[in-house]
């Protein structure tokens, strides 16, 4: 979900990365977020995506959070989605672009995609008026439908006429607390409650492609808006009925201990292997240091003979006592049956989460999957710095005249040396050049060997800056006008649509 200027209450230090929603952010160094987030590096998903969009190709789309559940879905022609949200606080501007196509293209890929109008935000958020958030949203509708958003084959909707998902929000409201929004927002007590409804309207959005049937998501966003999709995904956790891990015996054991036990079960000959057996090993084997060595230690002690086995354990986490007892009589083969909790000794993980899945949406339960998300690069402002609607000169707006646009162009910053002759011989810089970035972003479109080009000729210093400004100029000015022609052609489409662009309020 795309934002561009930084309101004074942003969550400024709430991550060591500093990732705020609500901010204009640029990221000095992306490999941090990989290690800093978990977030999991695009490339080496890339072989294994049809028909790769260029921003995937280009490693514009850099990250990734659990995507293989969603080209495994693509590829085996199964329901996915794709779902992101725009909030209405000025132009669209060329860096939303990226945005659109990777929506269009997922809807080309055959997923059910949405659109939305995060006006409740905007009007919480950013304290925008509402004839302010209806202007801007239609620019926001009309640019999207001309890029080639298919509104037959995809849902458009606004937060504040979608009752679906509003209802939804309460629900997820249940599992969020003050607390947890501080931690991750930096909200406080002079943030106003709306500010905060407004993050659990936005889960709920994330969430809605699921509302019918559990299916992979994907949410396409900047990386500034990861800390929306990490409490999305943990949300999804919250609300299921069940989960289910991995375990050995009666007790419950943490990832970190439960390595420890599993360890010891491998490596004791006996047959059964007891637990107290196990936990002689460990004591012997295990590093004093390691974590959960302590605990896993202790929990085999206090577990005596029992026997260790692998089996698949259903946790009893929101179930009804209907679904609870449906679980049951659907696990076939030798079970156990506890309080909070049922062991299945024939089953294998990926098929008792199917089971899971099926038994709570048949007892009334969501069954979400955890959302997936993408991650691309941030587009740098033609003044050097970020782009930012608050700095005209920074960013084009797709509603810029065509001219204008292209001035701004030309009068953008670039990654050349000093004088022509150091550009020749040193050759230029691309990897920090804004100007270069739009043919890597926009202007090349889905011909690689046009960015590719550009890019060799300019370290091979074959390529002047003035000249590359001028080119860029020109297809940038040519850019505008066809795409400002085509979002008139589509005036009509959107009013016809369902989606009320400037509705009647009291």
């Amino acid at each position: 979900m795309t934002e561009d200027t930084t309101p004074e209450d942003a969550a400024a230090g709430a991550d060591s990365v500093a990732l705020d929603p609500w901010g204009s952010s640029t990221i000095a160094d992306y490999r941090a977020l990989f290690e800093e987030f978990g977030i999991e590096a695009f490339e080496e998903l890339l072989p294994s995506v049809p028909t790769p969009h260029y921003l995937m190709r280009r490693a514009i789309i850099f990250g990734h959070r659990d995507y293989d559940r969603v080209i495994e879905a693509m590829r085996e022609d199964e329901p996915f989605a794709a779902l992101s949200g725009f909030m209405p606080t000025g132009d669209p501007h060329i860096g939303h672009k990226l945005v659109f196509d990777e929506l269009i293209w997922h809807q080309k890929q055959g997923g059910d995609t949405y659109a939305l109008i995060a006006d409740l935000e905007a009007h919480s958020a950013r304290g925008l008026s509402w004839d302010e958030i209806d202007e801007h949203a239609e620019d926001y509708l009309l640019s999207l439908l001309a890029f080639g958003f298919d509104p037959e084959e995809g849902t458009l909707y606004r937060q504040s006429e979608h009752r679906e998902v509003q209802d939804l929000a309460f629900e997820l409201g249940i599992e969020t607390n003050f607390s947890e929004l501080g931690a991750i927002y930096g909200f406080d007590g002079e943030t106003d409650v709306s500010h905060m409804q407004s993050v659990v309207t936005q889960m709920a959005d994330i969430l809605y492609p699921q509302l019918e049937s559990p299916k992979p998501t994907v949410i396409p966003v900047g990386p500034d808006q990861d800390p929306h999709i990490r409490l999305a995904r943990d949300l999804a956790t919250r609300m299921r009925y069940f989960g289910v891990t991995t375990a050995y015996a009666s007790f419950e054991a943490d990832p970190a201990e439960l390595a420890h036990v599993e360890a010891a079960y491998e490596a004791v000959e006996d047959d059964p292997v007891r637990c107290g057996d196990a936990a002689d090993w460990l004591e012997t084997y295990g590093e004093a240091d390691q974590p959960g060595l302590a605990g896993a230690i202790e929990k085999l002690q206090s577990a005596g003979q029992e026997p260790l086995r692998p089996r698949v354990r259903f946790l009893d986490r929101n179930a009804t006592e209907a679904a609870f007892e449906a679980l049951i009589e659907a696990i076939d083969g030798e079970k156990r049956v506890y309080d909070e909790h049922v062991d299945a000794f024939d089953l294998d993980h990926e098929a008792a989460e199917r089971l899971a899945r099926e038994i709570e949406v048949e007892n009334g339960g969501y069954g979400f999957i955890r959302p997936s998300s993408i991650y691309h690069r941030f587009m740098t402002g033609l003044t050097g710095g970020k782009m930012s609607s608050s700095i005209p000169a920074s960013h084009i707006s797709l509603l810029d005249d065509p001219e204008a646009g292209a001035d701004k162009v030309r009068s953008g910053t670039t990654g050349g040396r000093e004088t022509a002759a150091e550009q020749r011989e040193l050759g230029g810089r691309p990897d920090e050049c804004p100007i270069y970035e739009l043919y890597a972003y926009l202007l090349a479109g889905d011909d690689d060997s046009y960015a590719e080009r550009v890019y060799e000729e300019c370290t091979a210093g074959e390529r002047l800056c003035g000249a590359c400004k001028a080119e860029a100029a020109e297809e940038m000015e040519t850019f505008l006008a066809d795409h400002q022609e085509r979002r008139e052609e589509m005036r009509p489409v959107l009013e016809d649509l369902e989606i009320d662009v400037r509705p009647d309020r009291i």
